[in-house]
């Protein structure tokens, strides 16, 4: 029998990404705190546009995203030729790893950032390089130093995930000024939208060569299921990754409701405020209960206890009570527990949860 042909070298060294768990064996109830997903679902007009659109789904959808794009840009205040679309974020990362990063180069990314910057260094031939964090906080010296005549990408999240941590704008600006030419700062702002004025870096990718943005329809938007994400930064960069892009992406209906989503400027609206809210009632209860975490600008909290054996106590009981959330012991905390926010009645029994567990 012939052998099966080998893989590309650095694809085995891949580890399997594990999503959030949605099921508790003997609960129909789950409270899913895992992945931070709105609580909220989706918005009715997204609803409504995606069954419209599931009418057409024999037709092809268009390649050029071009009304989808128009109303990134609209509602961002961004030129739509810069902004580029994928199947999530994480399409447009893998994207910028294949375009710009391969065998001998390397990517760099923090200790405790998202896993697929390495997965997707990795799929390259790319060298994944993971550089310190300070006390849960990206570390703007550390990843200067970091890089190398090899760097070709830098990748940080902020807000961080799974920590919530901020890197403020003038640190982001100061690390994309510290970078050498050829090199291109990727900012990854999956829940920038709940950081307050905070822009996630659009600006600056608006502004500078060496700066790219991502978002996603995921969060805010309660588009998970749908996998919609956008991109924005250089013309040159965005002309590069529309070369390596699959002509139909993204269906009809996945384009329909983000194109509806990111135009309901009052759902957005109501969903930051109401998880602000629920953000701080969350850290409030939780340390009174003896158990700290920084302040967190996204729609999670990273609970921290006295050890891993509390946290996995803790995540064990809950689980018990038919609630999920994330132990997040494969991004380096062994000794926390990642807590999506809910909406009040979810955070009413949430809370409830907790208490017994420490009262137990």
């Amino acid at each position: 029998m012939q052998a099966a042909p080998q893989p590309q070298p650095g694809i085995m060294d891949i580890a399997l990404y594990q999503g959030g768990a949605s099921k508790v064996a003997g609960h129909d109830d789950v409270l899913k705190l895992s992945s931070n997903e709105n609580p909220h679902g989706a918005p009715a007009s997204a609803r409504a546009a995606a069954r419209q659109a599931a009418e057409a789904m024999h037709l092809y959808p268009p390649t050029d995203h071009a009304e989808l794009r128009a109303a990134i840009a609209e509602v961002h205040g961004l030129d739509p030729e810069r902004v580029i679309c994928g199947v999530g974020s994480d399409e447009i990362i893998h994207w910028l790893c294949q375009a710009y990063a391969g065998p001998g180069d390397e990517v760099l990314h923090t200790e405790h950032g998202f896993l697929m910057y390495p997965i997707s260094a990795r799929a390259a031939g790319a060298t994944p390089v993971r550089v310190p964090e300070r006390e849960r906080r990206v570390d703007v010296d550390a990843l200067l130093a970091g890089v190398t005549g090899a760097t070709r990408l830098v990748f940080i999240a902020n807000p961080a995930n799974p920590t919530g941590t901020l890197l403020s704008a003038a640190e982001v600006t100061r690390l994309a000024d510290g970078l050498p030419d050829g090199c291109l700062l990727v900012l990854d702002g999956a829940y920038a939208e709940f950081a307050g004025d905070f822009d996630g870096g659009l600006g600056l990718g608006g502004e500078r060569g060496n700066v790219f943005a991502t978002r996603t329809f995921s969060k805010l938007y309660g588009l998970g299921g749908m996998r919609v994400g956008w991109g924005y930064g250089p013309r040159a960069v965005v002309e590069v990754l529309n070369r390596i892009r699959g002509p139909f992406n993204l269906s009809n209906v996945a384009l329909a409701a983000a194109e509806a989503a990111v135009r309901d400027r009052a759902f957005a609206a109501f969903c930051v405020a109401d998880n602000a809210e629920q953000r701080d009632r969350l850290r409030g209860s939780l340390a009174q209960l003896g158990l700290p975490s920084d302040p967190s600008e996204a729609n999670f909290v990273l609970a921290r206890f006295a050890g891993p054996e509390e946290a996995v106590a803790c995540d064990t009981y809950l689980k018990s009570r038919g609630i999920i959330v994330r132990h997040p012991a494969n991004y380096g905390f062994p000794d926390c527990l990642r807590i999506s926010v809910p909406d009040a009645a979810g955070n009413d029994r949430l809370l409830a949860a907790l208490a017994d567990w420490r009262a137990a």
